[in-house]
């Protein structure tokens, strides 16, 4: 089981989990919105570092191991069904050059894509994906 961190006020963030969600046919993944009390647990339990209230990653959660960034998307991509795991291909380009496009995209989701006033309440169907 994969646990994905997100941005839960973010258009472009809520709009890829539900992408994510349609094509995690082997019910892979569950969800937290960074913001969320148990998104917050998460991030204590496997310490990772945010500025506070500072957002811009995708954070998965596999066992002990954390991934951010390019290499979280890279990473989800090559669990989902369909083509999406070709996508993997690109982990072979260094983190530190894939994590500039991620970051740029990731500074500005919220002028390019918007933002919601509050984090994202799923469907009584859905809620059994979210923690």
């Amino acid at each position: 089981m994969y646990t994905i961190l997100f941005d839960g006020v973010c258009n472009l963030c809520n709009a890829s989990v539900n992408f994510i969600i349609d094509r995690d046919t082997h019910n892979k993944f569950v969800f937290a919105a960074l913001q969320s009390e148990s998104g917050q647990k998460a991030i204590q339990k496997c310490k990772i570092a945010i500025p506070q209230n500072d957002y811009d990653s995708l954070i998965l959660i596999k066992g002990d191991k954390v991934f951010k960034k390019s290499t979280a998307a890279l990473k989800i991509a090559s669990e989902l069904s369909g083509g999406w795991p070709l996508f993997y291909l690109f982990i072979v380009i260094p983190a530190p050059v894939r994590d500039i496009f991620y970051t740029l995209i990731a500074k500005n989701r919220y002028k390019l894509f918007g933002r919601s006033d509050s984090c994202r309440l799923p469907s009584a169907e859905l809620n059994r994906k979210f923690i």
